[in-house]
Formats: structure tokens, C-alpha cells, sequence
């Protein structure tokens, strides 16, 4: 009799452990953070920029226009540098950025112009 007890508990205990666990497919999931810069950015005057597989581009928040493109290099983790053509000026120019959180992106032009981005979305 000691024996059915045991195992209709067991059985029972199983049970309310299969039950209380959420499905697999309902686990929540965790949060992908962007690695690097890859991604889009926006500068305080909404100018927005994207990185993109090595290619740089920036382009104006109200029309779309192409503004500036070129390339970009990871020097490491946390470091980039963009070779870019400003459309704008006729100008081609090098810039040193920092990523100095997930979110901020601080930059340096070889003019020696200072500049930060924020992460879109």
C-alpha cells in the first residue's frame, strides 16, 4: 500500500512540475543587443547614418537625401574608422569613432571636429 502511495505521488509531483514550466516555444526569449556599430544611428540634428556590412552612408531625415558614403573599418571592438565622400562638400575625409556605450557613438573628424551619434531603434 506504501508503494501505490509513493508512486501516485511521484506520478502527481511530475505532473505539477510539467505543468508549472511554460512550453519551450513560450520561454521568453533574450534581447539581442547590437554588436559594434553596425545598425543605424541619428545625430542631434536627425541627420541619420548606417553602418552596414563595411559600408557607411548618411542621409537627411526629411527627404532621404544621400548626404555622405563611403566605408568603414572596425580597428577593434569599441573602434572605427570611416573613410567617407561628403556629397554635400566634395569633400573625402577620414573619421575616428568610439563606441563608448551600446548607444553612443563619439566621433572625430581628421579636421579635428567633434561629433556623437545615438543608436535608432
Amino acid at each position: 500500500m506504501k508503494l501505490k502511495a509513493s508512486l501516485v505521488l511521484i506520478a502527481a509531483a511530475s505532473l505539477t512540475a510539467c505543468v508549472s514550466s511554460p512550453p519551450p516555444d513560450r520561454m521568453p526569449q533574450p534581447s539581442a543587443q547590437p554588436q559594434g556599430v553596425e545598425g543605424s544611428w541619428v545625430d542631434p540634428n536627425g541627420i541619420v547614418s548606417q553602418f552596414q556590412g563595411g559600408t557607411f552612408t548618411t542621409r537627411s531625415s526629411d527627404s532621404n537625401t544621400l548626404l555622405a558614403s563611403g566605408n568603414y573599418v572596425s580597428l577593434s571592438p569599441t573602434l572605427v574608422e570611416i573613410n567617407m565622400t561628403s556629397l554635400v562638400r566634395k569633400t573625402q575625409s577620414r573619421v575616428n569613432c568610439s563606441l563608448v556605450t551600446p548607444t553612443q557613438l563619439n566621433c572625430t573628424q581628421d579636421s579635428g571636429a567633434q561629433f556623437s551619434l545615438a543608436r535608432r531603434g
